[in-house]
C-alpha cells in the first residue's frame, strides 16, 4: 500500500476488493443506464444484493460523465456512487472519466461522505489505458481537494498488480506521495 496526505486528506492506493471496504461510500465503475453487469458493477451487485440494482432502476439512466448515488445494500459501506464513464457496451474517454469522477466526489460531499473508495473507473470493461486513466483520476481528486473538501480518506482499491502499480505511479506523480 502506498499512501500520501494532501491538505489533510489521506490518499491510499492498494490492491483490494472494493466491496469489502468499510467506508462511507464506494464508487462503482458504471454505465449510464446504471445496469450492474460485469466487472466492479457485477461484484457490487453480487455482494450488495438486489436492492442496489432496484434503486438504480428507480433512479433511471443518467448522462455519460455524470454520477448517481444509491444505498449500499448488504455491503459494509453506506452508499454506492455510480460513476458513469461509458454507455452500456461503450468505451470511456479521459473526459468521461474526469467528469464522472468529479461528479462522484461532489455527490460524496453533498451526502456527508468523509471516507470513499474508488476503483479504476473506465479502465476495465470500458477499455481506457491504465496509466493515463490513473493520472486523470488523481488529477481530478487533487482539483476536488483544492476546491475545498470534507473528505478525510480516499482509498483507491484496485484489482491486480498492474493496476495497483499504475495508480501508485500516478499518486507519486500528482501528489508527490
Amino acid at each position: 500500500m502506498l499512501t500520501a496526505t494532501y491538505r489533510g486528506v489521506a490518499i491510499e492506493v492498494l490492491e483490494a476488493d472494493i466491496t469489502e471496504q468499510a467506508v462511507d461510500a464506494i464508487v462503482n465503475a458504471a454505465n449510464n443506464d446504471l445496469i450492474l453487469g460485469s466487472g466492479v458493477a457485477g461484484a457490487i451487485a453480487r455482494k450488495g444484493g438486489p436492492t442496489i440494482q432496484e434503486e438504480c432502476n428507480r433512479h433511471g439512466a443518467i448522462q455519460v460523465g455524470e454520477a448517481a448515488i444509491t444505498g449500499a445494500g448488504e455491503l459494509p459501506a453506506r452508499y454506492v456512487i455510480h460513476a458513469a464513464s461509458m454507455s452500456l457496451g461503450g468505451k470511456a474517454t479521459a473526459e468521461t472519466i474526469q467528469s464522472s469522477v468529479a461528479h462522484s466526489l461532489k455527490l460524496a460531499e453533498t451526502h456527508g461522505v468523509q471516507s470513499i473508495a474508488l476503483p479504476a473507473v473506465g479502465m476495465g470493461v470500458a477499455g481506457f489505458p491504465l496509466e493515463q486513466g490513473a493520472r486523470v483520476m488523481m488529477q481530478t481528486l487533487k482539483a476536488h481537494i483544492e476546491a475545498g473538501s470534507n473528505l478525510k480518506q480516499v482509498r483507491f482499491c484496485l484489482f491486480g498488480q498492474e493496476a495497483t502499480q499504475a495508480f501508485e505511479r500516478a499518486l507519486q506523480e500528482v501528489f508527490g506521495g
